[in-house]
């Protein structure tokens, strides 16, 4: 549930447990949404300090890189079910070059992708929304003091990892949803416009309702320069049987690509094809 300067929070049987990584796991990570094995006092008595043992096979791994640069993979959440992108429309400006950089590694993960508009009293969602309809994305639209009941359906029994830059609203939104999640809120910058770090790790937390949301510290970049572009077209599969004719090693945004006759036989919503070729330009094209 959490991981604090070598000690990991565990849940086992409703209970927290504190943790530390066994030395024979070396440097194997552990990281929040994993489920291990642990030795010990796992009873939650106080001071006891149980050992993680064994790191269980993983369902899902969300992952990024300091920037497209870094080759070292950092793994942020295992076992999540849905990458819920969290922008602000006002307070600060949305940036969709970080948004679509998100969906590339959330296509890339096997996540869900949900976008989350906050701060709909200070500015209209129907523009951004224009960008992103040809991707079918889910989304909801949210602002101070209503009803968050549409983002709860969302959330309702699923593990969801909420991603965005400092200020958007993250961790107004998590205490609301989680009241014992008593999470540190920060204000923008008014020279900047850029939210100020205000939560330092993630943490996972249970709902009211079923499921969980997995609350990560702001980014400023989200570096992919472990992402294999050819997996993003799957996320496409109204696109990816025109891939067939396509020359090997096909990045499929240059002029040999087979896509634009495929879509101009009328195979495919020529949207779709701008869509996807914003998306993989996102890991070269830095905001």
């Amino acid at each position: 549930m959490a991981v604090d300067r070598g000690r990991y929070t565990c849940l086992v049987d409703g209970t927290e447990i504190t943790a530390m990584k066994a030395r024979e796991l070396g440097r194997q990570s552990v990281v929040i949404g994993d489920r291990v094995a642990m030795v010990g006092d796992i009873a939650g008595n106080p001071g006891a300090l149980a050992r993680i043992v064994r790191v269980e096979p993983r369902t899902s791994v969300l992952r990024r890189t300091a920037d497209d640069a870094d080759p070292v993979e950092r793994v942020i959440v295992a076992n999540a079910d849905q990458l819920v992108i969290v922008t602000a429309l006002a307070n600060p400006e949305p940036r969709p070059r970080l948004i679509d950089r998100c969906l590339v590694a959330a296509y890339d993960a096997g996540l869900r992708p949900l976008l989350c508009l906050t701060k709909a009293d200070l500015a209209s969602a129907d523009s951004l929304l224009e960008i992103y309809a040809p991707l079918g994305l889910d989304y909801v639209v949210t602002q101070r003091g209503h009803d968050l009941g549409p983002l709860r359906e969302q959330l309702t029994d699923r593990v969801s990892v909420l991603v965005g830059h400092s200020g958007v609203g993250k961790s107004t939104l998590v205490n609301a949803l989680a009241p014992q999640a008593k999470r540190v809120t920060g204000q923008v910058n008014p020279v900047t416009g850029r939210g100020r770090h205000i939560s330092s790790s993630a943490v996972a937390l249970e709902l009211p309702g079923g499921g969980w949301v997995i609350d990560t510290p702001g980014l400023r970049s989200f570096g992919l320069a472990h992402i294999d572009l050819g997996r993003v077209i799957q996320a496409f599969p109204d696109l990816e049987a025109g891939t067939e004719n396509c020359p090997r090693s096909c990045s499929h945004d240059e002029p040999e690509c087979a896509l634009d006759a495929w879509v101009a036989e009328g195979h495919a919503d020529p949207a779709r094809l701008v869509s996807l070729r914003r998306l993989l330009a996102a890991r070269t094209v830095v905001d």
